[in-house]
């Protein structure tokens, strides 16, 4: 993930903290791990709310979506408010499968 960007940065950094940690968002991170059965890497997904999740023996991070389940004029939504990968997992259709499975959230929660 890159570094913040932008000369609107600087004021819009103090609302995009409290976003980050606001009791309704959730995330998904993808950690790249060695696969066991081939000499490449696979990546792995793993489901957080917004408190911290560790888990062991996790590759590095290489990408996350953040997101929120929210009531607009009395209609659910799930409102995507970051997607983010590392550039050389970019291109692979990893954003794709993070969409649709965001996609398909929506449809079993909402």
């Amino acid at each position: 993930m890159e570094g913040p960007y932008g000369s609107e940065w600087p004021e819009e950094e103090k609302v995009k903290r409290r976003e980050m940690v606001d009791h309704e968002a959730h995330y998904v991170f993808v950690h790249e791990v060695a696969n066991s059965n081939a000499d490449g890497m696979t990546t792995m997904l793993t489901a957080a709310d917004s408190s911290t999740c560790c888990l062991k023996n996790s590759g590095p991070l290489v990408g996350f979506v953040q997101f929120r389940f929210v009531l607009e004029e009395e209609i659910p939504v799930l409102y995507v408010y970051e997607l983010q990968l590392e550039p050389r997992v970019q291109g692979k259709g990893l954003g794709k499968f993070l969409m649709q499975l965001l996609e398909f959230m929506a449809q079993k929660v909402i």
